[in-house]
């Protein structure tokens, strides 16, 4: 998809803010090495971008999803360590290996066959404990002992890690956060030694939990976003680092009586000044969004018609010139518009939000 940067939507990001939640961060939970989540192009914000902004301010490594997102980072000159957290096809082991990224182990029969393919350089792993997310890992302690030993007598094969991922680190009750937490706690007592790290923080349990780790996997708060929505008061500020902006292409007075988009599943009720914003569902602003708003001169303008593949209309109090600015997500004036609020409306998670905002919006970094 090409980017557009020849209209004036575009995404902001504020690289001052996700520096200072990670200095939050890393004050919160000193003595421990802070590996930051920018897989889904940093979750919306820009990976490269993003891993570079928080590798000046201290933290120790990177998480992706996937080895390309990995070889996105090594091609654009970041050499700290990387985490893929993705399980890969053993055909991919040679690129984690020439690209230096760890990956995870999550079953005997993917390290026995991954064993098979290995010369001399070490492939870093991280063992995964499934100890109730049902994503990926081992459930057991025989298969977590048997994984180590065979990893730590493989002369190919660097045991860098072991890790477990909680389901419900971002809610007030914690009874099966305490019993994943107590699962991999007894998986560690019966392990002959520990890795270098062993982790299981993701942003919600570094927020509101003791855990046993000794590294962090920063997600969303590095974002200035908290975990819970709004269930939960964060440790410490966050500070929200995108904003999504677009200008009014066009102006017009309608008629009354007269429908707006695709459908007339709005009608004018009077002479209405409409105005059209170049953002539409192509680029992750969803048809759903018919009824909220955006905000035009610290004013808040309701959103009237179906939103378009890549338009949509606004109803604005009066008239309006061309160019005026438009602020879907972000602040203007004294107004504000959340990216919590938007996935409240299209009842959904800010993560979902963020992340498919398509490639087609520029990023613009300040």
């Amino acid at each position: 998809m090409a980017i557009s940067y020849h209209r004036p939507t575009k995404i902001v990001v504020d690289l001052q803010a996700i520096q200072q939640n990670l200095k939050n961060e890393l004050a919160h939970n000193q003595g421990k090495d802070i590996f930051v989540a920018v897989k889904a192009n940093g979750y919306g914000h820009g990976a490269v971008a993003v891993s570079k902004a928080a590798l000046e301010v201290g933290v120790t490594g990177l998480c992706v999803a996937t080895i390309d997102e990995a070889i996105e980072l090594r091609e654009n000159g970041i050499d700290a360590p990387i985490l893929c957290l993705g399980i890969i096809d053993i055909s991919v082991i040679p690129l984690a290996i020439t690209y230096d990224i760890a990956v995870p182990v999550a079953t005997l029969d993917w390290l026995h066959a991954a064993n098979e393919m290995l010369t001399t350089t070490p492939l870093k792993l991280h063992i995964a404990v499934d100890t109730g997310m049902g994503r990926i890992g081992f459930l057991t302690v025989e298969e977590v002992k048997e994984a180590a030993l065979f990893i730590e007598q493989a002369p190919a094969m660097t045991w860098e890690g072991i890790f477990t991922h909680f389901s419900t680190a971002d809610q007030e009750e914690d009874m099966y956060w305490q019993k994943q937490n107590q699962r991999f706690k007894e998986i560690l007592e019966h392990l002959p030694r520990l890795p270098h790290y062993v982790h299981v923080s993701n942003s919600a349990t570094s927020l509101w939990h003791d855990d046993l780790g000794n590294m962090v996997r920063f997600g969303i708060a590095m974002y200035g976003l908290n975990p819970s929505g709004t269930a939960m008061t964060a440790s410490y500020p966050l500070q929200p680092a995108l904003s999504l902006v677009s200008q009014l292409v066009q102006v017009k007075k309608v008629p009354k009586g007269e429908g707006i988009g695709y459908g007339k599943t709005y009608e004018t009720s009077e002479m209405e000044w409409i105005g059209t914003v170049p953002i539409g569902y192509a680029d992750g602003y969803l048809r759903k969004m018919q009824g909220f708003h955006v905000l035009v001169e610290g004013e808040f303008c309701e959103i009237v018609g179906r939103v378009c593949m890549d338009q949509l209309m606004i109803r604005l109090p009066k008239p309006v010139a061309t160019g005026t600015r438009v602020t879907l997500i972000g602040k203007d004036k004294d107004k504000e518009i959340t990216l919590q609020e938007v996935a409240d409306y299209l009842d959904t998670i800010h993560y979902e939000v963020i992340c498919s905002f398509s490639e087609r919006i520029p990023r613009e970094y300040n």
